[in-house]
């Protein structure tokens, strides 16, 4: 972990979804900056790990179970994040799970599961940060989407999904941008992640011959990092973005025309 700079110094944010992978990232990454940060999941075990890692480098941290699909625990959480840190000005909505399949083998469960952690629980999380950042007329909500919202084969819960996030962050950023809050969205491609490393062995392939095969279709000829989102997703927490709100950007090593993963 560098060193903490000053750029988010006194600011709380809130990640979902950062027990491991790029969540736990971008939670680093808002430390590194100065911010305190509140990390939840529902594996309460895994962010209190990540949490932990955080504070032996310095940082405030504060890990929480959390079902982003459940209001009340999602009010609890915000609540707690302001009575604990003393307010709540980034809300990073990153909670996400896939249940891939092809249309005519995809359940009612798992088209609802998907909608629900990733639409429902954005919706409830802005809906309960908005508040102690309109008080305080400073606020960054940054939604995590994916080149997925494009259209993926297989995908069509997830893309749907990742898709309406991107509706949902131009209309808050219309509705709270009065407020001094921005809200922006990052959509990342291919990244290096336990996850994609557990789908090149689902696939019957080693993991690093994967990510080669997957780099030589990126224009910049490598697979994403964590790191490389989370740098994304500072930028939009910062000042330096004051002026920046409703936008999309795709982290994703070049233009994207067509479907991503």
């Amino acid at each position: 972990m560098r060193r903490p700079s000053a750029g988010l110094a006194g600011r709380v944010a809130l990640v979902t979804g950062a027990a491991r992978g790029l969540g736990a990232s971008i939670a680093a990454r808002l430390a590194e900056e100065g911010a305190a940060v509140v990390l939840c999941d529902l594996d309460e075990p895994g962010a209190a790990d990540a949490a932990r890692r955080l504070e032996e480098s310095g940082a405030r941290a504060l890990a929480l179970r959390c079902d982003v699909g459940v209001a009340q625990d999602v009010e609890r959480t915000v609540r707690t994040a302001v009575a604990e840190l003393g307010s709540l000005d980034i809300l990073v909505n990153n909670a996400g799970i896939t249940r891939d399949n092809l249309i005519h083998k995809m359940s009612d469960a798992d088209w609802d599961l998907v909608s629900l952690v990733h639409l429902k629980g954005a919706f409830l999380c802005a809906r309960a940060a908005q508040r102690p950042m309109v008080e305080r007329s400073w606020g960054r909500i940054v939604n995590l989407s994916s080149t997925s919202a494009l259209g993926t084969r297989g995908q069509a819960n997830y893309s749907a999904a990742k898709a309406g996030l991107q509706g949902f962050t131009r209309a808050l950023a219309l509705e709270l941008g009065r407020f001094g809050i921005t809200v922006n969205c990052v959509a990342p491609g291919f990244i290096d992640t336990e996850m994609t490393r557990l789908t090149a062995r689902r696939l019957g392939k080693d993991p690093g011959a994967y990510m080669t095969e997957r780099a030589a279709g990126i224009a910049v000829g490598r697979v994403g990092t964590p790191a490389d989102v989370a740098n994304a997703v500072a930028f939009f927490a910062s000042e330096e973005a004051s002026f920046v709100s409703g936008q999309v950007l795709y982290v994703s090593g070049g233009p994207e025309t067509r479907r991503g993963g």
